[in-house]
């Protein structure tokens, strides 16, 4: 042994490769184990952090890599290599199909929710609730603001629809009359003090109407003198302007 130690050299040392001993399959099996087990290599900071934030952002990102381990091992079908799959089998089992001898059960496995506060069950749950009742009643309060608003603004525009109509039906009315309506000049400051202070109804919308068509069957919305009453009846829809 010593002589052929000497003169093979290194050459001849068949214990220095034990590799070559192996199996193929526990080989790479050695190899892979050996791949995971290396150490990853560590994030890269920003700069000015303090060691309390990094510990903290490494304990979040070693959580978020484990539980996405978990969601993808809990996609994963389950081999049939698997011994409660077996059993299943052998009580009729079959893939796809609901539990249960009337076949009513569950067709899919209990899920998992990934938990990572240290509080009780039931206290994210009462939390989720009151944050989940407080949106609700947000929503509601902006709900009724949107509809008061809207509520106000219909109320404007209706009452500057009555005032114009009102304009026209009075000056419709004077000319029909034969009377002169003068207007004079005003400021605009004037105006809009005169429209503020004088306030019309829709009741006094609905009298002159109602002393056009009866005195002159006169239409303010058809825009036209009927000859007669009968006419009037008949081709006009209706005294307001929800008729035509």
């Amino acid at each position: 042994m010593a002589g052929r130690d000497g003169d093979g050299g290194d050459g001849d040392d068949y214990m220095g490769d034990l590799s070559l001993f192996l199996p193929a399959e526990l080989d790479t099996d050695k190899t892979n184990k050996a791949k995971q087990n290396q150490p990853e290599p560590k994030p890269k900071w920003p700069k000015g952090l303090s060691w309390q934030e990094q510990r903290r952002l490494e304990r979040e990102r070693k959580q978020r890599e484990e539980d996405e381990r978990t969601r993808a091992s809990l996609e994963s079908e389950i081999p049939a290599s698997n011994v409660g799959f077996r059993m299943l089998k052998m009580m009729g089992y079959t893939p796809g199909s609901a539990l249960g001898k009337d076949g009513s059960g569950r067709a899919e496995p209990v899920g998992l929710q990934i938990r990572r506060s240290r509080a009780g069950i039931g206290v994210e749950e009462d939390a989720v609730r009151k944050e989940r009742a407080a949106e609700e009643r947000k929503r509601k309060r902006e709900e009724e603001m949107v509809a008061e608003f809207g509520s106000r603004q219909k109320t404007h525009w209706r009452s500057r629809r009555i005032v114009g109509d009102y304009r026209k039906a009075e000056a419709a009315l004077a000319q029909l009359e034969k009377r002169e309506v003068v207007e004079t000049p005003k400021d605009d400051d004037e105006e809009d003090e005169e429209e503020e202070e004088e306030v019309i109804t829709e009741e006094n919308l609905h009298d002159i109407l109602t002393k056009l068509r009866d005195e002159h069957r006169y239409c303010l919305y058809c825009g036209y003198q009927y000859e007669s009453a009968e006419e009037l009846a008949t081709n006009c829809p209706g005294p307001s302007d929800e008729d035509h």
